[in-house]
């Protein structure tokens, strides 16, 4: 069962934002209409709360009820995915078998944050998250910049297969294609259909060694660019997909400036609104968001994509 739902984990798939009321309560309404648009307008898959839905400024009974609605809302359409990431693991089981206890499809575990864990602290941490549910599970690669993070080596990935046998996939934020080719070449070859996501929107480069599929921002805002893209990716029409992936790259230099209240500014301006951004966040300025209009028109995303909800 595991491995057949990594087999539907293909394309574009969608990690919301979360909306907040103007006094930054969540806004549960909108999230259930914004939950809907992604698969409305194509998302093969929702994965929530990712770092542009202010994952780590939520409280665990928010992360709760934004599962719980994200689980209702999309009615098995497609899979739902739950971000397990916190900075406690004890809250991470928490979400995890809560996760399970809903109905969503499968959970995406990184280590603790803050400081850059060992191999064996990662492992350790990933099979007490992997074995305290049911569910399928994913892991996040996130070796941020100057070594920090939570990295994830072909070694350890490895390890993981061998010991878990719910290991389904990798959302991979490493941007480095040599340790990606290595994960790729060790993964598949030990489970193939094992489900390898790009973090963000470079999935061009990745998508011939192996790559199903990413976690995307830029369908907030350009569901048929991303749409697109992928159809052109697995109709191996190279030159339709690098115009695509250079249009989806510039959104996403867009969005990473300020990053999630750009995004959240250019979605008010597509007229999805979504509110402020929590606090120590910033919100997008009035500047900012006449920028990104100046700069969505520029890409042709004003004119071609859907308004509202």
């Amino acid at each position: 069962m595991s491995m057949a739902l990594a087999g539907r984990l293909k394309g574009v798939m969608q990690a919301p934002v979360t909306p907040l009321k103007d006094d930054f309560s969540f806004d549960a309404d909108g999230f259930a209409k914004m939950v809907d648009f992604h698969v409305r307008h194509g998302a093969p898959a929702i994965a929530w709360p990712h770092h542009k839905a202010e994952s780590l400024n939520l409280t665990v009974a928010e992360r709760k009820l934004g599962a719980e609605i994200a689980v209702r809302t999309v009615a098995k359409r497609v899979p739902v995915s739950i971000f397990l990431g916190t900075l406690c693991e004890e809250d991470s089981i928490d979400i995890a078998r809560h996760a399970e206890k809903i109905g969503a499809d499968m959970v995406l575990a990184i280590s603790p944050y803050v400081r850059r864990p060992t191999q064996d602290e990662i492992f350790d941490s990933v099979v007490r998250l992997g074995t305290a549910t049911g569910l399928p599970i994913l892991t996040y690669n996130s070796p941020w910049r100057n070594g920090e993070g939570v990295e994830f080596t072909a070694d350890l990935v490895k390890r993981l297969v061998e010991r878990l046998p719910n290991y389904i996939g990798m959302k991979d934020a490493s941007f480095h294609s040599e340790k990606f080719m290595e994960i790729s070449r060790v993964a598949l070859s030990m489970r193939p259909g094992f489900a390898i996501i790009q973090g963000v929107e470079h999935l061009l480069a990745a998508y011939p060694l192996g790559a199903a599929g990413s976690f995307s921002s830029s369908g907030a805002i350009a569901p048929n660019l991303c749409n697109r893209f992928f159809a052109s990716l697995e109709a191996r029409d190279w030159e339709n997909a690098r115009e695509c992936q250079f249009r989806i790259s510039r959104l996403w230099k867009l969005f990473k400036e300020q990053y999630p209240s750009s995004l959240k500014g250019a979605m008010i301006m597509m007229g999805r609104p979504v509110g402020p951004t929590r606090l120590p966040l910033p919100t997008a300025t009035k500047e900012r968001v006449e920028f990104l209009r100046t700069q969505l028109d520029e890409l042709g995303i004003l004119q071609s994509e859907p308004q509202g909800w």
